[in-house]
């Protein structure tokens, strides 16, 4: 087949690679030149992802993938597009902002052939792909769904950084607007996916047939709002137990060693593109699920919490030297997507700290772009708040920071024995 994936970051470009390796050609688009131009020089665009770079390397010397900033040239002929465009949600007011997505549908719309499937991998609001893209594409290619061309929606469910194990290890849901429609979508990812076998599974690892777009735009909004709700509940039994003075965690360990109870783990942030977005885009269809807004606010505030323990310990912090542990949203992923580093300096600067981030993964000049002054270890602070679950941040110790009074993991990342003697408080211990 010939497939055109639209928008070629850290989701869509192993996407290619994958349908690619599969044996299909593909021909990725994507806006930004740079991106594009590492990806036709075979060098990977962005560091992380497993196998990525070596496939790159087979790949695009043989002609099997190459990108392209014009839709001209990648989407006629394509028998399948599939979109990956990011869809953002505006902080304020939580509703979605499909200005990208718009523009990126319109844009490959001008240029389909006849007979083209769409698959629409983006996580979307239930009902979007039904009545959003069905009119936007007819509009902009003059042809008509169920007739001319099919439309589906088949959310993506893979982190970044082992996509190509994720692929193999969960179910691809489909979900179209016809029955000839997911027909075509069972078809094409059976010829570009292969699957792990799973005995875990109710019915065989493979293609699922969700009977409806919007039934498969649901279950990618489920399963990852039910994380978000998990550990909203995490957080709020970690902010009893500290007030109470139990261990969260020797709780937690107990519960889940039953097979009914499946209690997350509290923490700092809840960041990254997936599990501070997907609940809001939820709420963008349903605004009366007053347990989905709860969690997501309570989780948003965990930042704030921090502080304020560390502000109760250490006394006023106006001048207090405080240095944050990683940028990142998460441990080993260069990626600062809903960071909690972003409301937890914030919530310092406020309070008059002079604060300082340090994270492995960025140099100094990209902490600086930041608009943060970057820490590095040995300087004298007053505190350190550990954010990103860095694997480096197992083995730091109160040597490494002179002066320091208090030390708040966040991530529960750190060694009790390494810190005796010095303050150290985790979430969820007050008696740590």
């Amino acid at each position: 087949m010939r497939i055109a994936v639209v928008a070629m970051g850290k989701i869509g470009l192993p996407l290619a690679v994958q349908f690619a390796d599969a044996g299909h050609e593909v021909i990725g688009v994507d806006v930004n030149e740079q991106t594009v131009a590492s990806i036709n020089e075979a060098k990977e665009p962005f560091p992380g992802e497993a196998h990525l770079q070596e496939k790159l390397s087979e790949l695009v010397p043989a002609g099997k993938l190459r990108a392209t900033t014009d839709y001209s040239e990648a989407i006629p002929g394509a028998e399948a597009i599939v979109i990956v465009v990011p869809l953002f949600v505006n902080d304020e007011t939580w509703e979605p902002d499909f200005a990208w997505m718009d523009a990126a549908t319109r844009s490959f719309s001008k240029h389909m052939s006849p007979g083209t499937l769409i698959s629409y991998e983006t996580t979307l609001p239930v009902g979007t792909t039904r009545n959003r893209w069905r009119p936007l594409i007819e509009e902009g290619s003059g042809l008509k769904e169920g007739h001319d061309f099919h439309l589906v929606f088949s959310p993506e469910r893979v982190l970044t950084g082992r996509v190509f194990e994720d692929l193999r290890k969960y179910p691809k849901l489909v979900g179209g607007l016809s029955e000839e429609g997911t027909k075509r979508a069972i078809e094409f990812y059976e010829a570009v996916l292969s699957f792990d076998e799973r005995d875990d599974l109710p019915k065989p690892n493979g293609v699922w047939d969700m009977g409806s777009a919007e039934a498969a735009e649901m279950a990618k909004l489920a399963e990852t709002t039910y994380r978000d709700v998990n550990i909203g509940l995490a957080n709020q039994f970690a902010v009893y137990a500290d007030k109470v003075g139990i261990d969260v965690n020797k709780v937690i360990e107990a519960c889940n060693s039953q097979p009914y109870s499946h209690i997350h783990l509290p923490g700092i942030a809840v960041g990254g593109h997936c599990i501070p977005v997907y609940p809001r885009l939820y709420l963008s269809t349903d605004p009366d699920a007053s347990v989905v807004r709860t969690a997501r606010q309570f989780n948003a505030e965990m930042p704030v919490y921090v502080v304020q323990r560390v502000e109760e310990v250490l006394g006023e912090l106006k001048d207090a030297k405080v240095a944050v542990l990683g940028a990142s949203y998460r441990g080993k992923v260069k990626e600062t997507a809903f960071s909690g580093v972003f409301r937890t300096v914030t919530e310092l600067a406020e309070r008059g700290a002079k604060v300082a981030v340090h994270d492995p993964m960025y140099s100094d000049e990209e902490i600086e772009g930041f608009g943060w002054q970057p820490y590095h270890f040995g300087e004298d602070v007053d505190a350190v708040i550990v954010q990103a679950d860095h694997p480096e941040y197992a083995e730091i110790k109160p040597a490494d920071f002179p002066g320091i009074k208090l030390l708040f993991d966040g991530r529960r990342v750190t060694s009790a024995e390494l810190w005796k003697g010095t303050p150290r408080l985790v979430i969820g211990d007050a008696a740590n």
